[in-house]
């Protein structure tokens, strides 16, 4: 467990700042981005967290924080730094458990009938925001994967958990008895 003894060390007023493995880089890097998004994934989270969720959601959004603290790790140090480090790192049994939520959450909600709207209640509203934030760190991701290679997890895992935020976005209206807002494609 690191310990933070110092917050600020003035080394980034340059506008870089260091990865993992020590090697200094832009703050606008491809990887910065994109360990910086799920950051903001992850605090996003945290508000919808702190709004007040139904019980069934908060416990596994909780554990899925500590899973983005994997994928920030596994993103903020190049490859062969792995090797050298005992890094925390997403592995298919956290790809699988999301899979396993979506299908229980989705047998609850049912198959949509139509396009919903972000929205509903404030939980659903925060999830939903969530989900577009990890959706963008998977494109950010995508793009840094295009010219470094990345943990080979870290896709799959975003692409899944981007479809649970949608889900438990609609679980959390269900539950609240809240009708979800549908999409009025004649409007």
């Amino acid at each position: 467990m690191p310990k933070l003894t110092k917050i600020y060390t003035r080394k980034g007023d340059d506008g870089t700042t260091s990865l993992g493995g020590g090697q200094r880089v832009p703050k606008d890097s491809l990887r910065v981005q994109a360990y910086g998004t799920v950051d903001e994934l992850n605090a996003a989270i945290g508000i919808a967290l702190a709004h007040g969720l139904c019980p069934p959601l908060a416990k596994p959004l909780v554990e899925i924080q500590n899973e983005l603290f994997h994928v920030g790790s596994d993103l903020c140090f190049i490859e062969e730094d792995k090797v050298k480090f005992q890094l925390p790192q997403v592995q298919e049994r956290h790809v699988a458990r999301l899979e396993a939520l979506i299908d229980e959450l989705n047998d609850t909600v049912g198959p949509l009938q139509n396009f919903i709207l972000p929205g509903g209640s404030v939980g659903a509203a925060n999830l939903h925001l969530a989900r577009t934030i990890c959706r963008r760190a998977e494109r950010e991701v995508m793009m840094l994967a295009r010219a470094e290679a990345v943990g080979e997890l870290v896709l799959p895992y975003l692409n899944r958990l981007s479809d649970a935020l949608f889900v438990m976005a609609r679980y959390e209206n269900h539950a609240r008895g809240v009708a979800e807002p549908l999409w009025d494609s004649h409007a």
